[in-house]
């Protein structure tokens, strides 16, 4: 298949890199690209690409051999995997380019002359040297009343304010980085924000509905999580601590000063707010402190059929989803008297109409509220559970430990963001 020498950046998103021999390294998330104060023609620096374990490396473009239809193709295997770090002078083509506003001054398109118009794409171009430059600017004249705009493709030479300025001017859209996010899970987009500069980073955050941004806080760590929700107006941050799953929320507040926790667990609705503050009330490495006020809670005259629907619900996580809690009513936590559990493999074997209270699991021991992280290690490897169900003295259910929090807990805190030592990985054969 014939190589490419004339590409369009966003073409290039997601696009399978592979090294020589045709393994898979990973995906391309991202063009760098130098962009000077002064007046000349941007340079191709290297890609961004997201390897398999969604650590994002540089990639120098002279590694490059080929841009196909299909793929990237790299000269050698051998790439360091180095956390890429944007340096001063390097632009994120995707990230920070697109819907930057710019003039141009074609004479070919005097119909653009004197307009705002943004950036939709940035044509590159191999040179004889190897090198690859910015050749096209693909522009669109920005919306009105929701009308689509006929896009351009401009010789770099007549765009203006494609500079250093230029990009950090407020305000500038993110629909189209967005789209890029669209069928990304949440660890993912939350990988991909981390590496933008801090105001495009504010202007996704701002961008994204409460319920993705909750979920993609979540996988931030807390320090970041924290930062974010305090660019956010104090009624919108109350909106995303509610989208939040309640343990995840009180890790967050956990980890901020009284006051300020004080003062978002105030605009949160009662309801919400309620749950989170009974969360804070335990010490954060016990079972009720990690546990989830939320988990699958039944009555004992629930059917088969109607528990197996509420397991099947997209927000609930596979351990949550692995085991159901009877209870008298009522079924809110703190319930009432709790029962026993049903495991999820159980209630496939049944049939539908069978009634929850029938094949309770009643010799399964449950956690008590104070119990450690290591009295809760033990616990999940003596029953080979993923979760399991917490209860106060009274025998009421407050909530469920799911091996997710445990784990989330051992590891260390900056987990997420920790940086391995710089590493080779190689994909040639050896001879």
């Amino acid at each position: 298949m014939a190589a490419v020498t004339r590409v369009y950046a966003a073409r290039l998103a997601g696009m399978v890199v592979l090294g020589p021999d045709g393994e898979s390294i990973g995906r391309v998330r991202d063009v760098v690209v130098s962009i000077s104060i002064v007046r000349q023609q941007p340079r191709v620096l290297g890609l961004v690409v997201e390897l398999l374990t969604r650590r994002r490396i540089f990639v120098p473009i002279l590694r490059v051999t080929a841009i196909e239809p299909s793929a990237v193709t790299l000269t050698t295997g051998n790439v360091s995997l180095r956390r890429f770090s944007q340096r001063p002078g390097e632009v994120l083509a995707l990230g920070q380019v697109l819907e930057t506003r710019v003039r141009v001054d074609d004479p070919d398109l005097e119909q653009l002359a004197g307009l705002d118009v943004v950036v939709v794409d940035l044509g590159i171009e191999q040179t004889r040297t190897r090198d690859w430059v910015v050749t096209k600017v693909a522009v669109r004249p920005q919306r009105r009343l929701g009308r689509r705009s006929n896009i351009y493709p401009v010789d770099w030479k007549h765009v203006h304010g494609l500079t250093p300025s230029g990009l950090a001017m407020p305000d500038q859209g993110v629909a189209q980085l967005l789209e890029q996010f669209q069928g990304q899970r949440p660890i993912e987009v939350a990988d991909a924000i981390r590496e933008l500069p801090a105001k495009r980073r504010f202007e996704v955050v701002n961008a994204l509905d409460d319920e993705r941004l909750a979920d993609v806080l979540q996988e931030l760590p807390e320090d970041e999580q924290a930062a974010l929700l305090r660019q956010l107006k104090t009624e919108r941050a109350a909106d995303v601590l509610e989208a939040m799953d309640p343990d995840d929320a009180a890790d967050l507040l956990g980890s901020m000063a009284p006051a300020d926790a004080e003062q978002f667990l105030r605009r949160m609705d009662p309801e919400d707010s309620e749950d989170v503050r009974r969360l804070l009330s335990h010490s954060p490495n016990t079972a009720g402190g990690l546990m989830t006020s939320e988990p699958v809670v039944l009555a004992p005259d629930t059917t088969v059929a109607e528990a197996l629907a509420r397991v099947r619900d997209p927000d609930l996580t596979p351990a949550l989803a692995s085991l159901v809690f009877v209870v008298r009513p009522p079924t809110a936590t703190p319930t009432g008297r709790y029962l026993g559990c049903v495991h999820l493999q159980r209630l496939l074997r049944e049939p539908p109409a069978e009634l929850v209270s029938g094949i309770v699991d009643k010799d399964l021991p449950s956690l008590r509220p104070e119990e450690t992280l290591g009295a809760l290690t033990r616990y999940f490897a003596a029953y080979n559970l993923v979760c399991g169900p917490v209860v106060d003295e009274e025998n009421h259910l407050l909530g469920a430990v799911s091996v997710d929090d445990v784990l989330d807990h051992l590891l260390p805190d900056d987990w997420r963001a920790r940086e391995a030592e710089p590493l080779i990985v190689t994909t040639e054969k050896s001879t």
